[in-house]
């Protein structure tokens, strides 16, 4: 079994769900996902966040408010500022189907997130409803699957309302209709009020049959402490799933000490995978930070490997 930070675009083309695991899990701790709203302007026009953010040294790519009945990525038509285009031309083949075209570019896995909304649940702020496209429906888990994804993630977004008994529930749907790898959890609390670090949750999502039981990295929420998440960790492993530590509460954006503070926190408690979101600038974390993240938790020379490393290799 090869670990992901030896494996390239051909190693990830050839991979299943198991084989995407195994690699994980072979790395000890030492696996990087950054998240990328796809609606948002890219940091850079020229090229998408996707880009950008394997060229910081991300393994694999997790976009944010991606529809799968309406897909698209801002800047897979990657605008020219100084000469940009009148009018609209025929779209590109392989643009229609942005996640092959994203897994072209990066040559790396690619996920989305789907969020299980209880529309029952008491939001401290609701949005409006959520197309069903981002939804996890058997329906749209279905066309996650048609579209090539490699994985997916069963979380929330803030005020949409999701909880962690919609998060169990949408695994089991994820299990019968997805297939690929499927991350669960929350990284903050959604607009819903409770605890996000719930013991009991944890366990009934590896349960449930998560791969990779998503939580907050001790100082992204309040009360998330290294020593709680530490115990969680270890009960979610010994029932067979990884566990993957997230910085969702926009300290992305903070300086690079902070995100190097919570990474080596994250792995002490016993993290396997390590998630960096999306609010930094311009729907991606501050790319500085997604590398200060991978050398902080594996060192300069695996980085700048999945820097450098050519999707064609």
């Amino acid at each position: 079994m090869k670990r992901i930070l030896d494996c390239r675009a051909s190693d990830f083309r050839r991979m299943d769900r198991e084989a995407l695991k195994g690699a994980m899990l072979a790395a000890e701790g030492r696996t990087v996902i950054a998240e990328t709203v796809v609606t948002s302007q890219p940091l850079l026009p020229e090229l998408t966040n996707a880009e950008l953010a394997k060229a910081f040294g991300a393994d694999m790519i997790l976009l944010n408010v991606f529809d799968v009945f309406q897909p698209q990525v801002r800047g897979i038509e990657a605008r020219d500022l100084f000469a940009p285009e009148v009018g609209g031309g025929e779209q590109k083949p392989e643009a229609r189907n942005p996640i092959a075209e994203l897994k072209r570019l990066t040559g790396l896995p690619i996920g989305i997130n789907l969020e299980p909304v209880d529309d029952s649940a008491e939001a401290v702020e609701s949005l409006n409803q959520l197309p069903e496209g981002r939804r996890a429906t058997a329906r749209s888990l279905a066309e996650a699957k048609r579209l090539g994804c490699d994985f997916v993630c069963l979380t929330g977004n803030p005020k949409t309302g999701v909880t962690h008994e919609r998060i169990q529930q949408a695994i089991t749907l994820a299990k019968r209709e997805f297939g690929g790898l499927i991350l669960a959890g929350k990284m903050h609390g959604a607009g819903t009020r409770g605890s996000v670090l719930d013991r009991e949750a944890a366990i009934g999502f590896a349960e449930a049959g998560a791969d990779v039981v998503l939580l907050p990295a001790p100082g992204t929420v309040p009360g998330v402490r290294e020593e709680d998440l530490a115990q969680i960790i270890a009960e979610v492993k010994a029932r067979g799933a990884l566990a993957l530590a997230a910085i969702g509460t926009s300290q992305e954006g903070a300086d690079e000490a902070t995100v190097r503070e919570i990474a080596l926190s994250a792995k002490r408690a016993g993290a396997d995978v390590f998630h960096i979101g999306d609010a930094g600038f311009a729907g991606m974390a501050v790319p500085e930070n997604i590398q200060a993240l991978s050398i902080a938790i594996r060192g300069r020379r695996h980085t700048y490997v999945r820097m450098a490393a050519s999707p064609l290799r």
